[in-house]
């Protein structure tokens, strides 16, 4: 019997750590009609981890493409500390914006530059005001975008690289609506966000709309699943403890069953 509770504890253990591993937002391949290709991720696999450069830039482009109109409001200045921003650039990219604060002394609402502990601001106080900037459309919060899209960050990719100028022959355009291949249904209600040199990267890279757009993708990535390395690196120890055990347990079997015979 104790050894059965041990074998139970192993296959626990080993089921645990399969989760640790690879329980994240791995991409899903494309269903139905939707055209998204699979992209090679830093952050895929059991020793997948971020590419800090590539979340670098991949704030950028957010900051200077994406949140005009998109928040994140899952996130805390002081997270980009996580990824290898210092505190004083963390704080410097948190004061450009302003936040609503108080009472004060007098009973009066003030606004402040945001701290390190505020949430990223988000472009618009409500969602009317939202739909009202944007004809209709609800611009969607980014923070757990990649998680709560099937096919993930090879979908996120997908769409920001999937405008065509021009609908194929036969395909009816609603107004205000623009042709995406890898968007459900193929006529989505923003327009392309990212064009070539949309922003100058800081490190020199050349900014592509494939770049910009796997960049970005990478960040989301970041934002949607930050405990992501920590949960692997989790998952590849308790992994090594249940190899460990288990060859442990055949030893204790092999001793004891060759008393018996």
């Amino acid at each position: 019997m104790k050894m059965h509770r041990f074998l139970f504890v192993a296959a626990f253990a080993a089921a645990m750590a399969a989760g640790l591993l690879f329980g994240n937002f791995g991409s899903a391949k494309a269903s139905g009609d939707l055209a998204f290709e699979h992209q090679e991720w830093t952050f895929n696999g059991i020793f997948g981890r971020f590419d800090r450069a590539a979340l670098r830039r991949g704030h950028q482009v957010y900051q200077e493409v994406c949140s005009s109109c998109h928040g994140l409001s899952l996130v805390a200045y002081r997270n980009l500390m996580d990824i290898d921003f210092s505190e004083e650039e963390a704080k410097e990219i948190a004061a450009e914006n302003e936040v609503e604060d108080g009472p004060n002394n007098e009973g009066e609402m003030f606004t402040r530059p945001a701290k390190l502990s505020d949430r990223f601001v988000a472009p618009f106080p409500n969602e009317q005001a939202a739909r009202y900037s944007n004809n209709g459309a609800y611009p969607p919060d980014l923070s757990l975008m990649v998680k709560a899209r099937k096919g993930g960050a090879d979908y996120l990719y997908g769409v920001l690289t999937g405008y065509e100028d021009e609908a194929p022959e036969g395909v009816e355009m609603m107004d205000g609506m623009y042709f995406n291949h890898s968007f459900p249904g193929h006529q989505i209600a923003m327009p392309q966000p990212i064009y070539e040199d949309s922003v100058e990267y800081e490190d020199g890279t050349p900014a592509t709309v494939a770049q910009m757009s796997k960049d970005v993708t990478t960040f989301l990535a970041w934002t949607a699943e930050p405990e992501l390395e920590e949960r692997k690196s989790l998952g590849i120890k308790v992994l090594i403890f249940v190899l460990l055990l288990t060859a442990l347990l055949y030893a204790v079997k092999r001793r004891i069953w060759s008393k018996l015979h």
